[in-house]
């Protein structure tokens, strides 16, 4: 939306009295800066409650040092006065300012997501003022922020609207039944002020809770952050929501549910969350020490809501349209397993090229088949080992992960630090020009999963050792320490490599493993690391023509996608687009036509093809029926009359029990 602007300054005013919530005062003593209004501009409907730690934030067990503040803290209000439209008001106050442009920007990027966003585009109807609501001058430098000229009292008061109407881990939704804020999209921030201490006030509306990561202030509805870096971290949701809260390891885990479910649903959900939080914990052999003794789930389970997790360093954010009933649940409690094993890995054992964050650009990291590939395995395994996967259920998830790197072109050439490399146009990204990531691109989760399948199974049939001991000394060495809200000992890929040849034992290993898997592109012996745990790669023998053409509501044939290397579509010269005309000399019409033909053929035949290229020029071809190199993972004992032997017996049972204790 393109930038408006009030000419005259009574207007703009006008506009910021009817929407600007009470103005903020500056800190007066540290740790706990309070709020107090310098000028009242209008008083909530309600009063919204805030969910507060269990316990008081100083008895928080290895609690970081508090910082001295380098300047007044940065004052933000965020009100409600049109959510039936989506939109909430902001106002940020700058105090102490020296003499020169503030340079006021919103943050491009966001934590835990790796492509660019440019949150300004939602942001209109700015004004800004000084103490004394006195006009400003504003300029704007460049697409992602504005230029202000502080007035003599060195403050600097920046009012704007935010259209927010998208519930997800990296957007912000708002409308008058909630509000769910992922904090770049909501905050701006100004440079060169960025280490000062924050606070934050919502002024929420009627019989809202507040549910965040943020430490509660004196004033109601008041939250403070370290730094601006703590707040971009920190989500929040507002809303009518039930709260959970209970005790591992002395520190308090929080449950907020926005959603439709009864209460005894939430119990019920809450029951099978605390499992997931003890099995990862006996991952790692401990909890991470939170920041205020406490972790929260913010999971937004409203029909509006858009499916997504994003991890943050004392919570989560949880999106999703479904409720707590039957299956939709489980498909809930994998984004729990997920994200909270991420409270470890990559929050706290962190990648050292995504350190600093740089909110002005994309951040790319070399490392994600890692944080996000290994965090996807173990998401996954540890339903398994809570029992809310049986083993078909688990089996099925190792399928895909085979099958995704078996049948990748992209992956044939591209090795997981490069498929990392792509997340900063992959993650999110939007672009509108058609892009060959079909023949180029393997996601880093699959290709992650898939090598941490490998690892661990080779880890424990050759080396005495398992990838939860290579998690839990990658814990140890450089994710236990924490120093200023982050990672004292971010890693770097030499680290990994090093930490694996301690864990299995033999540093050649390690050095096979990273040149082979990780700098390279070899695909892992999945059929022979499977085979250790009594489980077969099964062939499916399906022929990928028929997932690789569509029939559209006119009945023609199309290439539905790019031809994948390799593919008899690719070797006949079609692609997406192109039309089969005739296959084996029978016209198609509909899928039935399709399937009667490959009915009569096997894979790697040959057959006869009339096609209608999308340039309309029509032409015989002879089209290879390829198989696809997919299998189905599956106890070696269901179709076999070999029974397990005692070794793989003892490794399986080993792999997916639970490992609580």
């Amino acid at each position: 939306m393109s930038n408006l602007k009030y000419a005259p300054h009574l207007l703009a005013l006008a506009l910021c009295a009817a929407w600007a919530p009470t103005t903020l005062r500056a800190q007066t003593a540290p740790p706990r800066p309070r709020f107090a209004p310098a000028k009242p501009a209008y008083k909530p409907a309600a009063t919204a409650k805030s969910i507060a730690p269990a316990k008081p934030a100083a008895k928080a067990p290895g609690a970081p040092a508090k910082v001295a503040p380098v300047g007044p803290a940065v004052r933000y209000a965020v009100a409600f006065p049109n959510a039936a439209h989506h939109e909430a008001r902001v106002t940020a106050t700058f105090a102490g300012l020296p003499p020169g442009p503030l340079r006021v920007r919103m943050a491009r990027s966001s934590p835990g997501r790796y492509a660019q966003h440019d949150f300004i585009k939602n942001v209109y109807y700015v004004v800004a003022t000084d103490g004394a609501d006195h006009p400003l001058p504003t300029t704007k430098p460049d697409a992602y922020g504005w230029d202000v000229t502080p007035g003599p009292d060195g403050t600097v008061v920046f009012h704007y609207t935010l259209y927010a109407n998208r519930s997800d881990g990296t957007y912000a939704g708002v409308d008058l039944q909630h509000a769910h804020l992922n904090a770049p999209a909501v905050f701006c921030y100004a440079l060169g002020l960025e280490s000062r201490p924050v606070e934050v006030q919502f002024n929420a509306l009627p019989d809202w809770k507040i549910a965040t990561q943020l430490r509660p202030a004196g004033e109601k509805n008041t939250f403070v952050a370290p730094n601006w870096a703590y707040l971009m971290d920190s989500p929040v949701m507002l809303g009518a929501q039930q709260v959970r809260t209970w005790e591992e390891d002395d520190q308090s885990i929080t449950l907020a549910v926005m959603g439709t479910d009864a209460p005894a649903a939430v119990d019920a959900y809450q029951q099978r969350v605390q499992q997931v939080v003890k099995e990862e914990k006996a991952i790692f052999g401990e909890l991470p020490t939170y920041d205020f003794g406490r972790y929260t789930f913010l999971a937004n389970y409203l029909p509006q809501a858009t499916s997504d997790g994003m991890e943050h360093r004392n919570s989560t954010s949880l999106t999703a349209p479904r409720d707590l009933q039957g299956a939709n649940a489980l498909r809930n409690l994998r984004t729990v397993a997920h994200e909270f094993f991420h409270a470890w890995n990559v929050k706290r054992i962190r990648p050292k090229d995504l350190e600093p964050f740089n909110f002005q650009r994309t951040n790319m990291s070399d490392a994600l088949w890692l944080a996000e590939g290994f965090t996807q395995y173990f998401g996954e395994l540890t339903l398994r080992r809570t029992r809310d996967y049986d083993d078909a259920a688990f089996f099925d998830k190792v399928s895909d992960w085979v099958n995704e790197r078996l049948n990748s072109p992209g992956a044939r050439y591209t090795s997981a630090v490069g498929m990392s490399q792509q997340a900063v146009f992959t993650d999110s990204g939007v672009s509108i020009d058609p892009v060959n990531t079909d023949n180029t691109y393997l996601s880093y989760y699959y290709y992650g999963a898939g090598l941490a399948l490998a690892l661990d199974l080779e880890l424990r049939r050759d080396h005495r050792a398992t990838l939860d001991q290579y998690m839990q000394a990658l814990w140890q060495q450089y994710g236990k320490k924490q120093a200023n809200f982050a990672a004292a000992r971010p890693y770097t890929l030499p680290d990994l490599q090093w930490v694996l040849g301690e864990v299995a034992h033999d540093t050649t290993y390690a050095g096979q493993f990273f040149r082979r898997y990780v700098y390279g592109h070899e695909q892992p012996r999945f059929a022979e690391d499977l085979q250790a745990a009594g489980l077969a790669a099964v062939p499916t023998h399906q022929l990928a023509l028929a997932e690789q053409v569509a029939f559209d509501p006119q009945g023609r044939c199309l290439v539905a996608g790019n031809a994948l290397i390799g593919s008899g579509l690719y070797k006949a010269g079609l692609d997406v687009g192109d039309q089969l005309l005739m296959l084996d000399d029978k016209p198609l019409r509909a899928p039935a036509d399709l399937d009667a033909v490959l009915k009569r053929h096997a894979p790697n035949q040959i057959v006869s093809a009339q096609v209608r290229t999308r340039a309309g020029a029509e032409r015989a071809v002879q089209l290879l029926l390829n198989e696809t190199a997919s299998v189905q993972v599956q106890p070696a004992e269901a179709g076999a009359k070999t029974p397990l032997t005692p070794a793989q017996q003892t490794l399986r049972d080993a792999w997916l029990a639970s490992q609580v204790r």
